[in-house]
């Protein structure tokens, strides 16, 4: 009534009540009367906003790469700001009297933009397309101490960088080097895996001819033991074999001795016989040998001098005219041989 109105804001804003071109009322979330006719209110947003981005740029190696992001600010000097930029707002109509609040939001976007540019402007295509996070942490630090964020009275809060694409036709080329290096990769798995195969089975192998090594090599020096067994065995054996022809050697040389001595000792006695014979000889060479036989005879036996008789008989055949020896003569001939060598028997007992 008569231009005087009541007004209520929210929270989230921070009003000033200026009249007359003074501030007479601040503060968040104020509500009061005020005179339309000579008041004004200057309205500024206290939460943070978000404004998401898109934009092309430029790599090191003239490839086009769509950098898509957002990022988050806030009002920390309101009054700094509605220095630069207009935020009074009609309340009949309930919205800013000019659009200096969304020219806010483009002014820190292409404060983004440039800093992205710069970054991406010395990257080369690949790099760039995987330094989303690396991108985002540097420009964030940049944007922090740029100097017109300071005089615009705003403070980043965060600045993400969602994606950096290349173009269809880059990607599906970049997806086909990507896929030829998997295929390759793939086919280097299959071929180290079948070489660390063949690597491990010449290692089975080789360990497989080091046993047999080491086998034969025991069943070598098992062969060489059981031979330098066998030569000590007869090493021993040609001992024993020497010892006894020396010991054989020995007796025969005993033997022999032993026998030139009989020899010696026959021939001793031999002589001395002969001797004996000699002498006995020379004293009986005067003497008639019929008288030397009956001497021979002297103590023979009946059959041997029946003997003789036979043969003085035979001897002097051709001076006897007709001799008749009859068995009976001739049995009893040797019926008393037979007695008188069992008397003689008789008186030798």
């Amino acid at each position: 009534m008569f231009g005087f109105r009541f007004v209520k804001f929210q929270p989230s804003e921070y009003v000033m009540k200026v009249r007359n071109g003074k501030i007479v009322k601040e503060g968040v979330g104020l509500s009061f009367r005020y005179y339309a006719p000579t008041t004004s209110v200057i309205v500024v947003p206290v939460s943070s906003i978000d404004v998401p981005f898109i934009f092309e740029e430029i790599t090191n190696d003239y490839q086009t790469v769509t950098v898509q992001g957002q990022l988050t600010y806030r009002i920390v000097d309101y009054r700094k700001t509605t220095q630069i930029l207009n935020y009074t707002y009609n309340l009949r109509k309930n919205q800013y009297i000019s659009d200096d609040p969304n020219k806010l939001a483009q002014r820190v976007i292409n404060i983004a933009k440039v800093l992205t540019k710069k970054h991406l402007e010395q990257m080369p295509l690949r790099e760039a397309i995987q330094s989303s996070e690396r991108l985002a942490q540097s420009i964030t630090r940049e944007i922090m101490q740029n100097a017109e964020l300071e005089k615009l009275g705003i403070e980043l809060m965060g600045f993400s960088v969602l994606a950096i694409l290349p173009n269809k036709e880059t990607m599906r080329a970049l997806e086909a080097q990507a896929r030829e290096q998997i295929l390759r990769n793939a086919d280097d798995a299959l071929y180290e895996r079948r070489n660390a195969s063949i690597e491990q089975e010449r290692r089975v192998k080789e360990n497989e001819l080091n046993t047999e090594i080491a086998v034969e090599t025991k069943k070598k020096q098992i062969r060489e033991t059981q031979l330098d067994a066998e030569r000590s065995v007869s090493v021993k054996k040609n001992e024993i074999k020497e010892e006894q022809l020396q010991f054989d050697t020995m007796m025969e040389e005993k033997k022999q001795q032993l026998t030139e001595l009989s020899i010696a000792n026959a021939r001793a006695q031999a002589d001395a016989k002969a001797y004996e014979m000699s002498a006995v000889m020379k004293s009986l060479e005067g003497v008639n040998p019929a008288l030397l036989q009956s001497m021979a005879n002297m103590g023979m036996n009946p059959d041997k001098l029946i003997a003789i008789a036979f043969q003085g008989l035979a001897e002097n055949a051709g001076r006897i005219g007709q001799l008749n020896i009859t068995p009976d003569l001739l049995q009893g001939l040797l019926s008393e041989s037979n007695d008188h060598q069992h008397q003689q028997g008789g008186r030798n007992r």
